[in-house]
C-alpha cells in the first residue's frame, strides 16, 4: 500500500486492495473516499467489497466516483462538501492517486493559496502546477 500524506486531514493512494482496508484503519484513518469509477478497468477490486471491508473495520465509507481526464467544477464541489464534512483524517484513492490530489488541489483552492497546495501536493510525489488556471478560477468560489 502506497499511502501518500498530503497534510493531516488527507492522504491518497493508488488502488487500494480489500487487504489494504484493516490496514489503513489501523493507521488510524477514519473515512476512505474512493473516486475510481467501478468496473473501470479489469482486474479492479469491487466498490461493494472495499466499502465493506471499510464499514468492516469502523471507517465512513465515501464513493464519488471521477472520470479520469474529466474532473468537472462539478465533482470539485461534491469533493469540497465530502471533506470539509468527513471524519479526519480521510484516505482517497484512485488508480494513482492523481485525480484524489486533482480533487482536494482544487477544491482547497477555495480556501488556501495556490503555492501551498502546489507544495503539499509536491511533498506527496504529484506535480500540479499545471493546474494553476484552475485553482485560480476556484479560488473565486470560497468556501
Amino acid at each position: 500500500m502506497d499511502i501518500r500524506r498530503i497534510d493531516e486531514t488527507i492522504s491518497v493512494a493508488p488502488q487500494l486492495s480489500v487487504d489494504d482496508i484493516a490496514e489503513a484503519a489501523k493507521l488510524g484513518f477514519k473515512t476512505l473516499v474512493a473516486n475510481r469509477p467501478d468496473s473501470e478497468e479489469a482486474g479492479q477490486p469491487a466498490m461493494a467489497d472495499i466499502e465493506a471491508a471499510a464499514r468492516e473495520n469502523g471507517m465512513e465509507w465515501v464513493y464519488l466516483p471521477v472520470e479520469s481526464g474529466n474532473i468537472l467544477d462539478n465533482d470539485v464541489d461534491r469533493f469540497d462538501a465530502m471533506i470539509r464534512e468527513a471524519e479526519k483524517p480521510v484516505l482517497a484513492f484512485c488508480r494513482s492517486g492523481t485525480r484524489c490530489t486533482v480533487l482536494w488541489a482544487l477544491s482547497s483552492a477555495r480556501s488556501e493559496p495556490a503555492q501551498d497546495i502546489v507544495a503539499k501536493a509536491r511533498g506527496a510525489g504529484y506535480d500540479i502546477n499545471g493546474l494553476a488556471p484552475r485553482m485560480a478560477q476556484q479560488a473565486s468560489k470560497q468556501s
